[in-house]
């Protein structure tokens, strides 16, 4: 099996490269590429691989986009942090996916699903519409980011985003909290959290923090008609802007 890899974060990509050569040992990885220009240029120039693993969001667009500007004739099993609701239409398209962060046992199905259909009378899985499916996700129905990978003593571990209770930004760093205590250093930027997160459960309180809604223990005024937010958590006093403040309060009442 001649497998590529288009994933643009180190960690997915080499835990998922390590599970490919566990579960089929004489895999090769052609290639792990970042960017949608990188997979343009790599399709253009090789030829067809037997599986494609593709993140839905890459540093430079929605891997959709490779479609329109690439021949692919192959397989393709997306991984992606959206729920499983938003994906029902790559069920119906035969193209499986895999919710991040990949887990053995997923994995191992993907690839004896690929196994079946590539040698019954199905043939292979018929190719999905992405112009469809780019309009699903521009449309809201994408979920988000629901764990990240952290390096743990030289191990990595998922870290469930539901235990977080804020997000803090201190000397370039991003941590995350979690209610038992815990922290972890987080690999991104606060903007990027906020894109990933869901709305409706973390909100940005400031240029440093991003709380959850479950945290919150009570918000008290403070000076300017700014608002302090005192969270059920040791943590800094958090300050939401005078500008910010209004908008906050719709957030937790709504």
């Amino acid at each position: 099996m001649k497998a590529l890899i288009i994933e643009d974060e180190h960690l997915p990509a080499r835990r998922l490269e390590k599970l490919l050569r566990e579960l089929r040992p004489g895999a090769e990885v052609l290639a792990v590429l970042q960017t949608v220009d990188e997979s343009v240029e790599w399709f253009a120039a090789n030829a067809a691989p037997d599986i494609v693993f593709m993140d839905i969001h890459l540093a430079d667009g929605l891997s959709f986009s490779i479609f329109e500007e690439a021949r692919v004739e192959c397989p393709i099993i997306f991984t992606t942090a959206y729920d499983q609701y938003a994906l029902k239409t790559f069920e119906v398209n035969s193209v499986d996916y895999l919710l991040k962060p990949v887990r053995r046992e997923d994995l191992e199905r993907a690839l004896n699903k690929l196994d079946f259909l590539s040698n019954s009378a199905a043939g292979s899985p018929a190719a999905v519409d992405m112009a469809d499916l780019a309009r699903l996700l521009e449309q809201g129905m994408q979920s988000y980011k629901h764990s990240f990978f952290v390096t743990h003593k030289d191990t990595l571990i998922p870290v469930q985003v539901r235990d977080i209770a804020y997000f803090v930004l201190d000397n370039r760093i991003v941590t995350a909290w979690s209610y038992e205590g815990r922290h972890y250093n987080i690999d991104t930027t606060l903007e990027e959290l906020a894109r990933q997160l869901d709305p409706r459960e973390f909100y940005r309180a400031n240029r440093q923090y991003i709380i959850a809604r479950g945290a919150i223990r009570n918000i008290a005024t403070w000076f300017g008609s700014r608002a302090v937010v005192n969270l059920t958590v040791p943590s800094e006093r958090i300050i939401v802007s005078r500008t910010n403040v209004a908008d906050f309060k719709r957030w937790v009442t709504g």
